[in-house]
């Protein structure tokens, strides 16, 4: 019985999961411009491997292999904002600017 409320956890993170990495993949492809693109991208891609991983730990149950996957998760999460603004900051510095927002054009033509 316990197999099968474990598995059944471990599929529904693993499809959640999944679901993230697409939503991510379709907002890197749908996003107008560079800035909105690596934000939709990074993070649901870093919830998308989150959950993924989350699941797989649970499909391993307590072993080494939950301590490196734990241990991955932990690295991702430390790695992945930090590259996402790297990346940001160098498209700043090349001199890419970020695209103004309906809010700040309101204000400059009020």
């Amino acid at each position: 019985m316990i197999k099968i409320v474990l598995d059944t956890i471990s599929w529904i993170l693993l499809t959640a999961g999944a679901f993230f990495v697409l939503v991510g993949g379709i907002g890197a492809l749908r996003m107008p411009n560079l800035y909105t693109r690596m934000h939709a991208a990074s993070v649901t891609d870093t919830m998308g491997a989150v959950l993924v991983l989350c699941g797989v730990m649970v499909q391993a149950g307590l072993s080494l292999a939950t301590i490196k996957l734990a241990a991955i998760l932990l690295f991702l999460l430390i790695t992945s904002p930090t590259s996402s603004y790297a990346l940001a900051h160098a498209a700043l510095l090349a001199g890419i600017k970020p695209a103004a927002g309906h809010a700040a054009d309101e204000e400059h033509h009020a």
